[in-house]
């Protein structure tokens, strides 16, 4: 660990470099520059913010990361991430937050979708990627998503143009090797749906072996008026990692925009997930799980604003906690006063498994409306012993018969992913991370 007044002048002088080696897409340094500034004024959050109450991010800025090194992965081991053995199922494949050609593969696109690396798209200067790229995601009051604005220098880009339905999955697949000291990488993801279209975008971020390094990304999604966004985020990271991750989705009229966040690894992993729904008729659900055991913490920090009249909102999440684990959800709700006839609901529910786990939840609304119908919950609790006692008194033992619970737990969320071999694959991530997972697989 190192001063984090040092770590501070590291990131400037990292920025210095990168821009000096860079080159080109000279039309985003204005706002490289502010970024990096305004990181600069902002600092590190801390525990007395309230907003990081839960989460200290210490060791983050205390630690000298350097930039990603260059890193290796074989396709054979991408395969058990693809759909469909990746038979013609677009993908964009990231080593250490760089483009990997090789392991990409565009599929079959239809007309008016392009898909291509963030950093291609900047040197061309492409006009969505101007119009948007940066223009969301706040870096005005967010320290990470400002660092990450500052040094980003690659990551996916996916435009569906006006009308196109995408039938398939787009994979966006993020993988982390180790490295020689610990390293940092920025991706960065920009969609922008457009008006009726339709898309189903699936992003993974996963470890391809142990070792301390830190994803710091930030990904916005642009929903024109109709259209049908579904999003999946997987984190898979080390368990010595870091993951700050910031999604920003921002909704125009009568669109339809659903994400589900799974983790399922990482040292310290954060979600802020902040979506607006900037016309009316919008609707949005939320879903997440994530699963944390020995020392991993995950926070999961959910900002839902219904700024246009007749929007709907769902949000549903769950955790499972073992070990001396910590779990964090923190989902705020609100109502801006021209958004009449909102309809809001959120829900967060949280199972123990081990009497060292710890969890807080802390549900919010904020409504400036009177015509309105909105509802928050949250539960906390562990494995009821009567259901397990039923188990028992149909044969199996107590370890399979709590496996079962937990399982039937996760399975209502995971009930809710669309995509039938991601589901397959969260499953089986659950049952392996349970230590009744060799008795349920039987079972199963």
């Amino acid at each position: 660990m190192i001063e984090v007044a040092d770590t501070m002048d590291l990131y400037l002088s990292m920025f210095e470099r990168f821009e000096k080696q860079r080159g080109r897409g000279a039309w985003l340094l204005p706002i490289r520059k502010a970024a990096i500034s305004r990181f600069a004024e902002l600092g590190f959050p801390t525990t007395a913010d309230e907003e990081w109450r839960y989460t200290n991010v210490g060791p983050i800025a205390g630690t000298a990361f350097e930039p990603a090194p260059e890193g290796a992965f074989l396709a054979g081991k991408l395969r058990p991430l693809l759909f469909d053995g990746g038979a013609a199922a677009p993908r964009l494949v990231f080593v250490n937050g760089r483009y990997t050609p090789e392991l990409s593969s565009m599929g079959v696109l239809p007309k008016g979708v392009r898909l291509m690396s963030l950093r291609e798209a900047i040197d061309r200067e492409d006009e969505t990627v101007r119009t948007h790229l940066a223009r969301h995601a706040r870096h005005e009051d967010q320290a990470f998503t400002a660092l990450n604005t500052a040094l980003l220098d690659d990551g996916a880009f996916l435009e569906v143009a006006r009308g196109a339905i995408v039938e398939k999955p787009i994979q966006i697949i993020y993988v982390s090797t180790r490295g020689q000291t610990a390293w940092m990488a920025n991706p960065r993801t920009l969609i922008v749906a457009g008006e009726s279209s339709q898309v189903t975008v699936v992003e993974t971020y996963v470890a391809a072996e142990s070792g301390v390094y830190f994803n710091n990304v930030v990904t916005e999604i642009v929903a024109m008026e109709n259209a049908v966004v579904d999003h999946y985020k997987v984190t898979r990271e080390s368990d010595e990692a870091y993951h700050i991750g910031t999604l920003q989705l921002d909704q125009r009229r009568n669109s339809n925009v659903h994400s589900f966040a799974g983790s399922f690894g990482g040292g310290l992993v954060r979600h802020d997930i902040h979506t607006v729904l900037d016309g009316e008729g919008c609707d949005c659900g939320l879903n997440g799980l994530y699963m944390v055991d020995g020392t991993e913490h995950v926070d999961n920090h959910l900002v839902v604003e219904h700024a246009k009249p007749h929007c709907d909102s769902r949000e549903f999440f769950k955790g499972i906690l073992d070990g001396k684990g910590k779990g964090i959800f923190s989902g705020r709700i609100i109502v801006r006063p021209d958004a009449q006839k909102t309809d809001a609901k959120q829900t967060n529910m949280s199972l123990l498994m081990s009497e060292d786990a710890q969890v807080e939840s802390k549900p919010q609304l904020e409504i400036f409306a009177d015509d309105v119908k909105c509802t928050h919950g949250a539960t906390i609790g562990q494995v009821n012993d009567e259901a397990v006692f039923y188990l028992r008194s149909r044969g199996l033992n107590e370890e399979a018969a709590r496996g079962m619970l937990v399982h039937a737990f996760a399975s209502e969320v995971l009930d809710r992913v669309k995509i039938e071999p991601l589901r397959a694959q969260l499953e089986e991530l659950v049952v392996e991370r349970l230590p009744q997972r060799g008795l349920l697989k039987r079972i199963a």
